[in-house]
């Protein structure tokens, strides 16, 4: 059963197309390698994963952490978090490699040697993220032996006392170091200790140590805790403003009156904190859009007013003690990218890394481009004029030797059945009627010889 033959017309456009798209090769085939040299350069498609370095268990860092891992899982990353004991440690695993981002106190930088590794992966800022106070929670009890009303206004009065200033992987004992130097407090007057925040408050609430010191942003549970706690305040620190002007790091801060509980009023007056602005670092070898991602999440959680802050004053960029990433820059500045506001991430992602390279790309193909019409138009024409080279022999021949005439004419006739089979596109069938008019004349002179 032979398969039906199909209309002259339909064969006309098939071969047509076929020309186009055999002409256009080259083009096609430059157009897929830049694609790809794009795709391969920029690395449009971020990893499924990112870990994130936040901190001890029940302290801020942690509970920033789960928030930003819910916000990133809306656009299908999962965030890897590792509790660490603080800032230090944080620092340690981004420098090192084994995190990708993390929660870093102003000052933890100028506090650790840089590494010597010249191939040690450089760090880059997305933004400051929020107040970090320095919490000096006291027995009341306890300040009763050194102040009749039992209130502690300057660190000299905690000499003798037993006091916690934080795990050794936070920033919190460096910090209280250079505080009690600065308050000439000496190391063998004071009982110091470096317990997790956990163990250090219960020890606290039950009478085995005198004071705790937590660097921590007001959301962390243990902090609300202690806030509330009969029998324990919270130190005033008169001279926030004179240890800002001296540590560089440091900004004075105040919790209002009335801030925890305005039913209760607590605190009962403004009480002066000095406090540290915490940022969020990345590797510089993180993914572009991950980092983009996670200054979107951080306007989104830290762009509400708290306590310290009103809204929208965070994220920012001042005092960055690394270089702000271009994404954090970005988002800053125009906020979450239109695209990105109507289809998925995923998508928005690829169009908005690879329409800048599409544009070149395409300024790259325009030249290129006009090769193809003029390679259509040689391919169906060469389909023609390759006859030409054989109709001219045929006269060459003719010259040469005219009695062979009869047997040209019979190699005439089968090139002329062989053109009739010929189908060119209709816009070139006067180039095939200008061959077939040719044949007739050589024909004539054949018979003339």
């Amino acid at each position: 059963m032979t398969l039906p033959r199909l209309p002259k017309s339909v064969r006309y456009v098939l071969l047509s197309l076929r020309d186009l798209l055999t002409s256009a090769s080259p083009f096609v085939i430059a157009a897929a390698g830049l694609l790809w040299l794009a795709y391969w350069w920029l690395d449009p498609m971020p990893p499924k994963t990112i870990t994130l370095a936040t901190g001890p268990a029940q302290s801020a860092y942690a509970e920033f952490g789960q928030r930003y891992a819910k916000a990133l899982q809306a656009s299908g990353i999962e965030v890897v978090l590792l509790p660490t004991d603080g800032s230090s440690a944080n620092l340690e695993l981004l420098r090192s490699g084994k995190a990708d981002a993390g929660f870093v106190q102003g000052g933890t930088a100028s506090a650790q040697p840089q590494p010597d590794e010249p191939e040690a992966e450089s760090l880059l800022t997305l933004g400051n993220l929020f107040v970090e106070p320095i919490w000096l929670f006291y027995r009341s009890a306890s300040a009763q032996a050194v102040t009749p009303g039992g209130q502690l206004s300057s660190l000299t009065q905690l000499a003798h006392m037993r006091v916690n200033v934080g795990a050794s992987g936070s920033g919190v004992p460096t910090l209280m170091q250079t505080l009690l130097d600065m308050n000439r407090v000496a190391p063998k007057n004071i009982t110091l200790s470096q317990l997790d925040q956990t163990p250090a408050t219960v020890k606290l609430l039950q009478g085995q140590l005198d004071a705790v010191v937590f660097a921590s942003a007001p959301e962390a549970p243990i902090v609300q805790m202690l806030l509330q706690t009969p029998g324990i305040r919270l130190m005033d620190f008169h001279q926030n403003e004179a240890y800002a002007r001296r540590l560089p790091f440091v900004t004075p801060a105040t919790l209002p009156n009335g801030i925890v509980d305005l039913a209760r009023k607590l605190p009962s007056q403004d009480v002066h904190l000095i406090a540290t602005t915490t940022s969020m670092l990345a590797r510089e070898g993180v993914h572009p859009a991950l980092r983009q991602l996670l200054a979107q999440a951080a306007m989104q959680i830290h762009g509400q007013a708290g306590w310290f802050n009103r809204a929208r004053e965070f994220p920012n960029a001042g005092n960055a003690e690394y270089p702000l990433a271009p994404e954090a820059e970005r988002t800053m500045r125009t906020g979450v990218p239109s695209l990105q506001r109507y289809i998925p991430f995923t998508l928005a992602n690829l169009i908005e890394r690879m329409w800048l390279a599409l544009g070149l790309i395409i300024a790259v193909l325009l030249p290129l481009g006009k090769i193809a019409p003029p390679l259509y138009a040689f391919r169906v024409r060469s389909r023609v004029f390759r006859w030409y080279g054989q109709l001219r022999e045929i006269e060459e021949r003719l010259e040469e030797s005219p009695a062979r005439a009869p047997e040209l004419i019979s190699e005439l006739n089968a090139l002329e059945s062989k053109v009739e089979k010929i189908i060119v596109p209709l816009s070139y069938t006067d180039e095939l009627y200008t061959l077939r008019n040719h044949i007739g004349l050589v024909r004539q002179r054949l018979l003339t010889a």
